[in-house]
């Protein structure tokens, strides 16, 4: 039977939150993620809208995922601009060691920069990027550390920069459609991982197009996107007085 999903459940959490997760259950979650996030959070139309234009244009792009988790996006986007001749400096960001310490030893000759860290260390060592970005990383967050990641991202952003949080817009329809597609490889592609379970928990915990709206602060756009996915977005160039 299907949650209530009428509002955000931000009593529930992640199994592989928990600071004593399994650890080979974890290890093979951030293996999957990469299949997980080529289905559901289109890193193709990222690339080729907020990725190639400015790498072209600027010569040597600076590129910052904040929650990279497995780095699966990040080794995408550094494979994707190697292979059409551009040069980036892409930088994966978590605040779990154990995250950071795996993507590390899967990199596979990517180049990506693995840090432990949070966004204020950042902002306190005067890091800036090209591009600031995330995947379904807002609904882990509670409402202050939304407004200090938001608030970081700004700082962390070069003047004519973008930022672009992605995440999964909650919906009936997701939770349906995700619990419907999983269940098949729960026991096979997706078995002795957290993807599935914690896919759903993610859904309750995620934001609706209208509640996102509501807490963006000001000079933050608001998108919605198929399939069932939301984007919180500051533009360097239009958000700055």
């Amino acid at each position: 039977m299907s949650p209530d999903l009428t509002l955000r459940d931000v009593e529930v959490r992640e199994r592989m939150d928990h600071p004593h997760a399994d650890a080979r259950k974890l290890a093979r979650t951030y293996g999957r993620f990469g299949l997980v996030n080529a289905l559901v959070s289109r890193p193709g139309a990222m690339y080729r809208r907020d990725i190639r234009p400015r790498a072209a244009r600027t010569g040597r792009l600076r590129i910052l995922d904040v929650g990279a988790g497995g780095g699966d996006l990040c080794r995408l986007l550094a494979w994707r601009l190697r292979r059409e001749g551009l040069s980036a400096e892409v930088t994966a960001l978590d605040a779990d060691d154990r995250a950071i310490r795996w993507a590390a030893a899967h990199d596979g000759g990517a180049g990506v920069r693995y840090r432990c860290a949070l966004t204020t260390e950042l902002v306190a060592a005067g890091e800036t990027y090209d591009v600031v970005l995330s995947n379904h990383v807002l609904h882990h967050l509670d409402d202050a550390e939304l407004q200090g990641v938001l608030s970081d991202s700004v700082r962390l952003v070069a003047a004519d920069g973008v930022v672009a949080h992605h995440d999964i817009a909650r919906s009936h329809t997701a939770y349906a459609l995700f619990a419907a597609a999983t269940w098949p490889i729960s026991r096979s592609l997706l078995a002795d991982s957290f993807i599935r379970e914690d896919g759903l928990l993610s859904i309750r915990r995620s934001y609706t197009l209208a509640e996102l709206a509501a807490v963006a602060p000001d000079g933050w756009s608001v998108r919605g996107g198929a399939p069932f996915r939301v984007e919180l977005r500051w533009d360097g160039a239009h958000a700055r007085p």
